[in-house]
């Protein structure tokens, strides 16, 4: 096996890992809604998750580590590709707010914060920023 194996294997572990625990956040209610199953649909070909692995992923995500990103920048960055994909998405109003505060607490923000975090990354994605200036907004918005 060649070096470049195992980094495609590794990496395609890690998005496997990343999209279960968006799965299990999805889930935590117990209901996956038709604006999160069209999200997961989304977040899946953007993660390059074959159809078959997707399908084992919905069925059986428990069995999945939960890595949340171990930086705070890492976890904005992941925050601010996801909230991205729910923007592009069209997912609008109470759905996108949901969908958002489950992921946040996902990503390890903490649920007192997740609610303000998410709506200044809504209204940061949807003025068009790019990530540096996504990442210093979030980290500086208390200031």
């Amino acid at each position: 096996m060649s070096f470049s194996d195992l980094f495609d294997s590794g990496f395609k572990k890690r998005n496997e890992d990343h999209f279960a625990s968006i799965v299990r956040i999805a889930m935590d209610d117990g209901v996956i809604t038709d604006d999160e199953k069209a999200f997961l649909d989304r977040l899946a070909r953007n993660l390059s998750i074959s159809e078959g692995d997707y399908k084992i992923i919905l069925k059986d995500y428990k069995s999945h580590p939960i890595n949340p990103p171990m930086s705070y920048d890492k976890r904005l960055e992941r925050l601010y590709d996801l909230v991205r994909m729910v923007h592009v998405d069209q997912i609008n109003g109470d759905p996108e707010h949901k969908l958002l505060n489950k992921i946040g607490v996902g990503l390890g923000f903490h649920a007192v914060n997740v609610k303000y975090i998410a709506d200044k990354a809504l209204t940061l994605v949807n003025n068009g920023v790019d990530l540096d200036t996504f990442i210093n907004e979030i980290k500086n918005m208390n200031r």
